[in-house]
């Protein structure tokens, strides 16, 4: 990502505008990547532990703070992202 802000700032620089807002979409698309994968990650952990309970019939401490943990960083990552 260093590399793509140092030409988006050569570009800016430079006046290749159309050079610098192709590499902005490159970043944004680069950043919502990150920010799917990091949910992908919280919904594999609450999936392992709902079937886990499904399966066993049972939940136990660290299941349901596990499950909390990802709902609520789920949510935090939805809020954070409709905010912009």
């Amino acid at each position: 990502m260093t590399q793509e802000l140092t030409d988006l700032r050569n570009s800016i620089l430079a006046g290749k505008y159309e050079d610098a807002l192709a590499i902005v979409d490159e970043l944004e698309g680069m950043s919502k990547q990150a920010i799917l994968r990091n949910i992908q990650s919280f919904l594999r952990v609450l999936l392992i532990h709902l079937i886990k309970n499904q399966i066993e019939q049972r939940l136990t401490n660290s299941w349901v703070a596990s499950i909390r943990n990802a709902l609520v960083e789920i949510k935090k990552i939805n809020l954070k992202e409709n905010k912009k």
